[in-house]
């Protein structure tokens, strides 16, 4: 079956290929950390510090409850990107209506499995009481409208495995909209507490999850979406499963690891929280330019694996490597000049001890956006080059590492080595994982080795 193909990764020149692919990602995914720190902004300025605290902290417990479905999604975009390479579209087609039908029974499953454990993970994180109710709220209404975040990240994943990342920021920006005015109404003028906000969340993922499934339904390519088609392949679902249980179970890893560092923030009060998670929403928008050409590199390694052009491959990876220190400059920069600003606006507290926390994370974290970018980029390229094992023992050094700063740094040098915890298991992780990139049979053939 033949295909229209506007938007090849496999030909063309690497770099202005991979910018105009990686620009509506990070697009997109600036106006969901929007909506996101439209969250904390809204709920701090109306409801006060403990739901600000409630707030701040979602992330590493809803990454613990959806990080292995969203890397299972992952997978089974490397999967369709791979087929869409190499023009096998029965194939595709075959992986894409299982794909969308593992992400219903996951949405579902998800919903259950969150509302009925929320009040005990958070218990087991040590959350402080005179925050329990509201995070407890917080995460019931969240994932009581998961599937639709599961879906939209499905639907997004196809899309983008195809190469069409322009609908996906679409999507998100008419999410982040909807979510903003949502907040507004609902939290800042009828105070209607921090569940309003998770509602907003999940309405706004809703009707972003719906125009997803309404541009692949309509559409007359070959990755369109026919319900009738909604089905378990047991090949493909095969292969997404091979591709996508290592990425699932290495973020499943990797959010342990952080619930079990937030445990330990938990233990320093409201404060501590507030100045976190006001720190991890002014992060999600720092990492944006590492993260989002991390994601795009993902789908043009996957196409170019599955068209057999190694060449591109290094040529995209030695791109992206570059990128990412020049990146951590300018975030250095940034971070000295405006980082007590940057914490003020996004949590909406004027406490000094919350602006300190947060702004002291944020400049002693930006030199080493660099090594993330690297981290990140191996990463993805390793999954999308079909490398299942090796990339998951990176998520491994970060528990251990993490688990080392719980029981040996953090309760000697505080605060401090909270701060330091990641960067620090971010240089082990990137050396470790381009030292497997460095081997890889397809990239770097024995011939071609010098």
């Amino acid at each position: 079956m033949e295909t229209k193909q506007k938007t090849t990764l496999t030909q063309g020149s690497v770099a202005r290929g991979m910018l105009l692919f990686a620009l509506p990602i990070f697009i997109s995914n600036l106006f969901q950390q929007l909506y996101n720190a439209a969250d904390s902004l809204i709920v701090g300025n109306f409801l006060g510090g403990e739901a600000l605290a409630a707030v701040g902290s979602s992330g590493s417990l809803i990454f613990l409850l959806t990080g292995f479905v969203n890397g299972v999604s992952l997978g089974a975009g490397v999967v369709v990107a791979r087929y869409f390479g190499a023009k096998d579209w029965d194939r595709m087609r075959r992986t894409i209506h299982t794909t969308v039908a593992l992400g219903l029974v996951a949405g579902v499953g998800l919903t259950v499995i969150g509302v009925i454990l929320t009040p005990q993970i958070l218990r087991w994180m040590g959350t402080p009481d005179d925050v329990l109710v509201n995070s407890i709220a917080y995460f019931r209404m969240y994932f009581i409208g998961s599937i639709a975040v599961v879906m939209y990240n499905v639907g997004a994943s196809i899309l983008q495995s195809v190469g069409d990342s322009k609908s996906p920021m679409r999507y998100l920006i008419a999410a982040s909209l909807i979510n903003i005015v949502l907040d507004l109404i609902l939290v800042g003028w009828l105070r209607m507490g921090v569940a309003a906000a998770a509602f907003a969340t999940i309405a706004s993922q809703t009707v972003s999850a719906v125009l997803a499934f309404a541009k692949l339904t309509r559409s007359q390519e070959a990755w369109a979406v026919h319900w009738s088609e909604v089905k378990f392949d047991g090949p493909s679902l095969k292969a997404v499963i091979v591709q996508g249980l290592p990425s699932g179970i290495q973020n499943s890893v990797i959010s342990i690891a952080n619930v079990i560092v937030q445990s330990n923030i938990n233990s320093f009060g409201a404060q501590a929280m507030a100045g976190c998670g006001a720190y991890s929403k002014v992060e999600g928008f720092a990492f944006l330019p590492v993260t989002c050409f991390a994601m795009a590199l993902a789908t043009f390694v996957s196409q170019n694996v599955g068209a057999g052009q190694p060449d591109r491959v290094r040529k995209g990876m030695k791109e992206i490597y570059l990128y990412s220190v020049v990146v951590a400059v300018a975030a250095v920069l940034l971070m000295r000049v405006a980082a007590p600003w940057m914490v003020a606006f996004v949590s909406g507290s004027s406490e000094p001890i919350v602006l300190e926390n947060g702004a002291r994370y944020l400049l002693w974290n930006a030199p080493f956006y660099a090594v993330l970018g690297i981290l990140l980029s191996t990463r993805y390229a390793l999954q999308s080059l079909g490398n299942k094992v090796l990339p998951l023992f990176s998520s491994v050094i970060e528990l251990v590492g993490k688990v080392v700063f719980v029981v040996l740094f953090i309760p000697k040098f505080g605060y401090d080595a909270v701060i330091l915890c990641e960067p620090i298991i971010w240089c082990v992780m990137a050396a470790y994982l381009v030292a497997v990139y460095r081997h890889d049979p397809f990239v770097f053939p024995k011939q071609e080795k010098r």
